[in-house]
């Protein structure tokens, strides 16, 4: 007779047995978080709001970008300091927009936009003072300002002298003289009338030859300006001393090494000949390279335009050789260096060739007869360039 197993469970206990080790299972998979995501059906009302609701962020985010980008494109602010800005005939709105490229998300199609739908006048040519760090907003109100009053045309030509460019104001009808009411009117009154007798050095100032004595020549930047009628002579010598002022010291602050000047106003006198010897823009570094050699080697400048300038009224279309042997302050045949002042108002482009002369040994240059100048390095070599020039002259 056979024994029951003790140690066999019953069917009772291997039921009970399961299912705890069930609830155990159950219990291990929500801990771990294996639980299944729940799945909605296409056509479950459900699966629709989730979808809506994806949708409608994604169109906010667009249209939160979109807006922002609207924001930074209107109101996002160039860097740059307060400055007069010329428009030229002929400029439109939709040329200026290139300035405000580097703001973070600027869209020319929407400045675009906005010109269109904001404004109707054409842009004038004039002069204009943007403010500082402007927005593209505060740009065009300030331009579109230009419609409402009637502008005056100064023309200032590169090479021409502060004389004549006291003269073009006098006779320019709808400006308003304050300083230039007298033909006779001296450097010091116009110097002192503009606050501007700190830029010229103490030679200058106090020079006994009325020429140099507050001589402004060369603090002013020649080019085409627009002027509101009214607008006073103070006014615009001033706003062309900034700008030239400006201009030659960006220039300085990027000079090459070794130049031989002591002085920004050095630079300036310089550039001065150079506009005065050449109208060949690519011309201009090989002039400046000339003088520049000149001077370091210790050798006169030998420059024309300043024997005329030192002439004053005197001169009458020649230069005679007893001009060539007359000693004035400005007479660089005779003198050493350059000239006190500079001879002449520079452009922008004499300006930056007197800081980066072109790497040449030449130190002597004269005018072919065809156009331009034949640079030469030794006297003999110059010597027969100008016969060559002389020949070209005769045959002509």
């Amino acid at each position: 007779m056979s024994k029951p197993n003790a140690d066999k469970p019953s069917s009772k206990q291997k039921s009970k047995s399961a299912s705890q080790n069930k609830a155990r299972a159950t219990d291990i998979s929500l801990i771990n978080g294996k639980q299944k995501p729940r799945r909605y059906k296409k056509n479950d009302a459900s699966f629709f709001m989730q979808r809506g609701y994806q949708i409608l962020l994604v169109l906010g985010l667009i249209a939160a970008f979109v807006l922002f980008m609207i924001y930074q494109t209107l109101f996002g602010r160039i860097t740059q300091p307060e400055e007069m800005v010329t428009i030229e005939q002929g400029d439109t709105y939709y040329g200026l927009l290139s300035d405000w490229q580097p703001v973070m998300l600027f869209s020319p199609t929407i400045a675009k936009m906005y010109i269109k739908a904001t404004i109707d006048a054409p842009l004038h040519a004039g002069i204009y003072k943007l403010p500082e760090n402007p927005s593209l907003v505060e740009a065009l109100q300030v331009l579109s300002k230009g419609a409402e009053v009637a502008m005056v045309k100064v023309q200032i030509i590169e090479g021409k002298t502060v004389k004549d460019l006291y003269q073009t104001l006098r006779e320019t009808k709808g400006i308003e003289k304050q300083l230039l009411t007298a033909d006779d009117i001296d450097n010091a009154s116009i110097a002192n009338g503009l606050d501007l007798s700190g830029i010229l050095p103490s030679r200058v100032i106090d020079s006994s030859d009325n020429i140099v004595n507050h001589n402004l020549e060369g603090w002013f930047a020649p080019d085409t300006y627009y002027y509101g009628e009214g607008a006073t002579d103070t006014q615009i010598l001033t706003d062309l001393y900034k700008r030239q002022q400006q201009t030659l010291t960006e220039a300085w602050e990027g000079r090459d090494e070794g130049l031989p000047y002591n002085s920004p106003y050095e630079a300036l006198i310089m550039a001065s000949i150079i506009e005065k010897e050449t109208s060949v823009p690519e011309e201009r570094p090989l002039v400046a390279a000339v003088f520049v050699n000149r001077l370091e080697k210790g050798m006169r400048l030998q420059t024309d335009p300043t024997i005329i300038y030192g002439m004053g009224a005197r001169y009458d279309g020649n230069i005679r050789r007893r001009d060539i042997n007359e000693t004035t302050g400005y007479n660089t045949y005779q003198i050493d260096g350059l000239p006190p002042t500079p001879i002449a108002l520079p452009s922008d482009a004499s300006i930056k060739a007197a800081m980066h002369p072109a790497d040449s040994d030449a130190l002597y240059f004269v005018a072919t007869g065809n156009g331009g100048h034949k640079f030469t390095n030794s006297l003999n070599e110059h010597n027969r360039a100008v016969q060559e020039y002389l020949k070209v002259i005769r045959n002509q």
